[in-house]
């Protein structure tokens, strides 16, 4: 082959990869690629109503008897660890709606090290929602379990559970949907 042979090879080549590429990138600037990469996929609540009304349900049902201030930080700290956009937007506005203060809604990601801003009783809870939330280990450990149990009589504890159980549902309806912040 010849240098002239090779060269003219090497720039078909560079030009064709350079054409796949800007199709690539024409591709995903496409107003329907944007909106299906991170956009919203399906509306679920409509498509499915009954199971959006057994959720409501089950939502109300669950944070019964529960602190509304709790209840919120819960709902939080959940949806950040399940990076559910919708869910954070939502549950901060509502949060914010109940009094919570900013600086505890800004401090809620690192809770552990500012320790002095939530009560031991909602660490506890935190804790639990960590644990049922993640399942790292496959099971909930007895040392966060009993953290939690050490603050909240039976009840108040089955209470916590279903809430925790809850949000984790809503949070992976949405995120499954992609469902977009700032619509609640």
């Amino acid at each position: 082959m010849t240098t002239q042979t090779a060269h003219t090879a090497q720039t078909a080549q560079t030009s064709q990869t350079a054409q796949a590429t800007q199709a690539a990138q024409a591709s995903a600037a496409a107003p329907g690629a944007a909106a299906h990469r991170h956009g919203p996929r399906l509306p679920w609540a409509k498509l499915a109503p009954e199971v959006y009304k057994a959720m409501i349900a089950l939502d109300a049902a669950a944070k019964k008897g529960l602190e509304p201030a709790l209840v919120e930080l819960v709902k939080i700290r959940a949806s950040q660890l399940n990076h559910c956009a919708f869910c954070i937007d939502m549950h901060i506005k509502d949060a914010r709606e109940a009094g919570e203060t900013e600086q505890r809604i800004y401090l809620l990601n690192a809770w552990e090290e500012a320790t002095d801003f939530y009560s031991p009783k909602e660490q506890a809870a935190l804790a639990l929602t960590e644990a049922v939330t993640l399942l790292t280990e496959g099971f909930v450990p007895d040392a966060a379990y009993d953290r939690a149990a050490a603050h909240f009589g039976e009840a108040e504890l089955a209470q916590l559970i279903a809430l925790i159980t809850t949000i984790n549902a809503w949070n992976r309806f949405g995120v499954s949907t992609r469902m977009a912040p700032g619509q609640a």
